[in-house]
C-alpha cells in the first residue's frame, strides 16, 4: 500500500469525524492507552533515590523500549490487516486516530466561541484546556495569543509531524512518532522529577520534530501568501526556547502581523520568554479567527500535496 494515500486517508477522515465520542466513551483513545503505560512504567523507574546519571538511564532505556514497542505494533498491524480496499480503509481509521487535524480546530475554535458567547471568564475557561499557562487574569490579547501559539505548535506537533512520519515509514513511523511526543508531552518536563528521567525523551522529541516544525512554517507562509511570514520565521524562530517550536509560531505571527510568546505566567512563576515579531501589534480575538483559517488553508494544502505525491509515486 502507498503510505501516501494511508495518510491522505487518514488526514481526511480525522478531519471530518474527528474521533467519536461514542467511540471514545466505549474504548478510550490510543494515545490514553499509551499514556496510562508510560505513566505506569515512570512510577516504578523513576524514583527520587536513584541517582541522576541512573535516572536518565532508566528514562532513556524506558523511551526507546516502549517507542520499540509500539513501532512493532505498527508492523503488525500491517502485516495482519487484509489487502486491498478493506485493509486501506481499516489502516486509514487506524492513522486516524493518531492525528489531530478536527480535533486541534475544535479546541481552539471553542476558545473563540467562549469569548463570544459568555465572555472573558469562559474563554479562560476554554483556553486552560489546551494550555499549561495560568489563564486566570489573562485579558483578551493574552487569551488570543496564548490560543493562536497553541495553534500553531501543535498544527506541528499533532498534524504535519505525524503525517510526515508516517508518509516516510507508513504506520511504525506514526505509532513511533505519537509514541516519542507523548513521552515528551508526559515526561519530557524541567522539573525535579523529570529533568533527569525524561531527557532522552525530550532530545528525542526534538529530533523528530526538526523537520516537521520548518515544514509547518513554511506552509503558514505559503498558505498566508505573506513573505512576512517567511522573514519573521527565518529572523525570530531560534529566539524561542524550543528548537522547533519556534517555526511555526514565528511564521504564524508574520502571517498575522501579531507578536506572539513573551513573558507568561505558569502557577507562581513568571517565564520572561522574548517576542516573536516583536514589533506587531497584540492579537485579538478577530485575528484568532484569522489563525484558524490560515490552520484550514495549511490542511488543505497538505491534502493537496499528498494528493499530488501519492498519484506520482503510484504512476
Amino acid at each position: 500500500m502507498n503510505v501516501l494515500w494511508l495518510m491522505l486517508g487518514g488526514l481526511v477522515l480525522e478531519a471530518i469525524f474527528g474521533w467519536p465520542d461514542a467511540l471514545d466513551k466505549r474504548i478510550g483513545h490510543p494515545v490514553r492507552w499509551f499514556g496510562w503505560l508510560v505513566g505506569r512504567t515512570e512510577r516504578f523507574s523513576n524514583r527520587e533515590s536513584f541517582g541522576r546519571t541512573a535516572r536518565i538511564f532508566l528514562g532513556g532505556i524506558t523511551t526507546v523500549v516502549l517507542v520499540v514497542i509500539v513501532s512493532c505494533a505498527g508492523i503488525a498491524f500491517q502485516a495482519v490487516l487484509p489487502q486491498g480496499w478493506a485493509g486501506y480503509l481499516l489502516q486509514s481509521v487506524i492513522a486516524a486516530s493518531l492525528i489531530a487535524t478536527r480535533s486541534l480546530h475544535d479546541h481552539v475554535a471553542a476558545v473563540a466561541s467562549a469569548f463570544s458567547e459568555n465572555g472573558l471568564p469562559a474563554a479562560r475557561e476554554a483556553l486552560s484546556m489546551i494550555v499549561g499557562r495560568e489563564t486566570r487574569s489573562l485579558d483578551e490579547h493574552g487569551i488570543a495569543r496564548a490560543a493562536i501559539e497553541s495553534l500553531a505548535e501543535n498544527t506541528s506537533d499533532g498534524i504535519i509531524a505525524p503525517v510526515f512520519w508516517g508518509a516516510l515509514f507508513g504506520l511504525p513511523g506514526l505509532f513511533a512518532y505519537k509514541a516519542i511526543n507523548t513521552l515528551d508531552s508526559m515526561i519530557g518536563h524541567r522539573s525535579p522529577r523529570f529533568e533527569a528521567y525524561g531527557k532522552v525523551a525530550a532530545r528525542l522529541d526534538d529530533l523528530a520534530n526538526l523537520v516537521p516544525a520548518r515544514l509547518t512554517g513554511l506552509l503558514f507562509g505559503l498558505v498566508s501568501c505573506s513573505h512576512r511570514s517567511i522573514e519573521v520565521m527565518l529572523r525570530d524562530a531560534s529566539r524561542h526556547r524550543s528548537p522547533n517550536a519556534g517555526w511555526p509560531e514565528a511564521a504564524m505571527a508574520g502571517a498575522l502581523g501579531t507578536r506572539l510568546s513573551g513573558p507568561r505566567r505558569y502557577g507562581d512563576s513568571i517565564a520572561n520568554e522574548p517576542w516573536l515579531n516583536a514589533e506587531g501589534r497584540d492579537p485579538s480575538m478577530a485575528d484568532l479567527a484569522q489563525a484558524l483559517a490560515v490552520y484550514r488553508y495549511a490542511i488543505a494544502v497538505t491534502v493537496l500535496c499528498l494528493l499530488a505525491l501519492g498519484w506520482v509515486t503510484s504512476r
